[in-house]
């Protein structure tokens, strides 16, 4: 019995799953299994010329070529890009039965099973959805069985022999969590059977990856960890030198945003009114304007976003309030000051935020104030 080759293209299993982000992989152990369907084709025309050749004419020729197949497998990921991986696998059973003239039949089979060792390259497509390949080298026991009826006469009924051979497959992961991901995968193995011949068997499966030892931070994670609550910074306030220090004004604002927004809206500009008078009011005053975010996203993304959204209320003081720019200054933190705790929306809406902290100054236009600081607050919600 001969197994033949198969097509060259191995079809990857995709899977398409809602969750939240986690991240690529980092170093670490991890075990894992699949359960799919194995392929092989039967050589039905060597069947036909071994049983000519001892003067035995096939007349059908039927064949099982698919079977229910598994791997059970454990690797070390050593950076997010690369793991080794090492495991068994059973390919299943394959048989065949071809009946003869002069009357008879003769039934065969086939069993396929082994170990092997792979390395295995990952290629990110995003924090949590990543393509696979992989290239090894199994160890494949094959067991042949042969019975013949009637006019066919089998002298070396059972036959096994062990082989090493080349593998290699292509695949897909989704992480679920940190600790679970899910696998579809194609491989092709390389096989010798009993009587001398060699094909290739065909599995295409798919399993869960279950990783122990494996550290992360990314957003799901931060949730998912023990609440860790960081008393935000005083504020610093930017003080310009003046010549006699009397009574003062001082200023912080303070408003949140929606999600991923850095704009403002027009019933919120009214508000920024008493800002820009307070400002040119005392024009020897000068603000740092504070953007912030709350852990939606990845960090690089939340001080871009924190920054413009400092730098959208700068330009609104500027063009429509008559601000000096030279007074302003803007400044993006992204996630690395929250006030409340991310793991809640109410803690991430307070987060998503901008303060505004504006230099005390002198008041020269004698208004009647107590000799401690008065401070002044401006809060706005954003609409998504």
């Amino acid at each position: 019995m001969k197994l033949s080759n198969l097509s060259r293209t191995l079809c990857m299993t995709a899977f398409a799953i809602t969750t939240a982000s986690v991240s690529a992989a980092e170093p670490g152990g991890y075990i894992g299994g699949n359960l799919g369907q194995s392929h092989a084709n039967m050589d039905n025309d060597g069947i036909a010329r071994g049983l000519l050749s001892s003067g035995i004419t096939a007349t059908s020729i039927t064949v099982h070529e698919r079977d229910l197949a598994y791997k059970l497998f454990g690797g070390y990921q050593f950076s997010r890009y690369f793991a080794i991986e090492g495991g068994y696998f059973d390919l299943g059973k394959f048989d065949f039965t071809a009946n003869t003239i002069p009357a008879g039949s003769l039934t065969g089979n086939i069993k396929l099973k082994g170990v092997n060792v792979d390395a295995v390259g990952f290629a990110p497509f995003t924090d949590n959805f990543s393509g696979f390949a992989r290239i090894g080298v199994s160890s494949t026991r094959a067991k042949d069985s042969f019975a013949g009826t009637g006019a066919v006469n089998v002298l070396n009924p059972q036959r096994s022999e062990r082989a090493a051979n080349i593998k290699f497959g292509l695949g897909l992961e989704y992480k679920v969590s940190q600790y679970l991901g899910l696998r579809g995968e194609a491989e092709r193995y390389r096989v010798n059977d009993a009587v001398g011949n060699k094909g290739d068997v065909d599995l295409v499966s798919m399993g869960a990856v279950l990783r122990f030892g494996h550290k992360s931070s990314l957003p799901m994670h931060k949730a998912m960890a023990e609440p860790v609550y960081v008393a935000p910074p005083a504020p610093v306030l930017v003080v310009v030198p003046i010549p006699v220090q009397t009574q003062q004004y001082c200023s912080i604002l303070d408003f949140q945003f929606e999600i991923n927004q850095d704009d403002i809206q027009r019933e919120e500009k009214e508000k920024f009114a008493v800002v820009g008078r307070f400002l040119n009011k005392y024009p020897s005053t000068t603000a740092v304007i504070e953007g912030h975010t709350d852990n939606v996203g990845s960090s690089e993304s939340n001080i871009k976003l924190s920054q413009r959204r400092a730098d959208s209320v700068v330009s609104y003081l500027v063009s429509d309030l008559n601000v000096a720019p030279s007074r302003l200054k803007a400044v993006g933190y992204g996630e690395t000051r929250p006030i409340a705790d991310n793991a809640t929306e109410e803690g991430k809406r307070l987060n998503r935020r901008i303060g505004a902290v504006i230099a005390c100054a002198t008041d020269i236009e004698g208004l009647s104030v107590k000799p401690a600081r008065a401070t002044m607050a401006l809060q706005i919600e954003f609409d998504r």
